[in-house]
């Protein structure tokens, strides 16, 4: 009976104390951060057709669609595991990679403004259209994982929940962050409406 009462004890006393909490918040961010990952998956199977597609105008800056694709195969070489979420320095490495492709996919979208035929083409349209989109579904995913970061940081630091943060190391989880948060929380330029010549 007494052992019975300590375990009854012990549990209203880890719920009281946020244990439960950490388990949904630590859930949530799994899963915002699956989603995310999603997300950037689905922009990376776009860059080859879109570099397909630029690649048929002769005249293309070459360097421009090497960066793009240099910079897709350093964000996919990059392996994320369940850990990467509780690595500062891994998750900072990944986002950085991340943000090198959308710098690069911007200034690929920027240069083809100057191609009448590039902008023209169904097939090119359509990869716009759809980039686009996955650059919004990034930033909704991005800004799902945040708050539910946030939540649960808020939860590790604050008392008396931090105690139990410490005694089960629950340590605060790293978010977007980084020196170039602006550069990868925008969406590339990819407005076609103004027809333009080449150089």
């Amino acid at each position: 009976m007494k052992r019975l009462l300590a375990t009854l004890a012990a549990v209203l006393a880890l719920s009281g104390c946020g244990y439960n909490d950490f388990q949904r918040l630590d859930e949530q961010s799994k899963a915002a951060w699956s989603e995310v990952l999603n997300q950037y998956q689905r922009r990376a199977d776009l860059v080859p057709n879109i570099v397909a597609t630029v690649k048929g105008e002769a005249a293309f800056e070459q360097d421009t669609l090497t960066k793009v694709v240099e910079a897709r195969a350093k964000a996919t070489s990059i392996q994320v595991t369940p850990e990467t979420l509780n690595n500062p320095e891994a998750f900072n490495k990944f986002q950085a990679a991340q943000g090198e492709l959308s710098g690069a996919l911007s200034r690929l979208m920027v240069v083809a403004e100057r191609y009448p035929q590039l902008q023209a083409n169904q097939a090119f349209r359509d990869l716009r259209v759809t980039l686009e989109g996955t650059e919004n579904r990034i930033t909704v995913a991005r800004n799902r994982y945040i708050q539910t970061v946030q939540e649960y940081n808020v939860l590790a630091r604050s008392f008396p929940t931090n105690l139990t943060a410490k005694v089960f190391s629950y340590d605060a989880k790293p978010s977007f962050t980084v020196q170039n948060e602006a550069q990868i929380s925008t969406p590339p330029a990819v407005d076609f409406s103004k027809p333009a010549s080449k150089p």
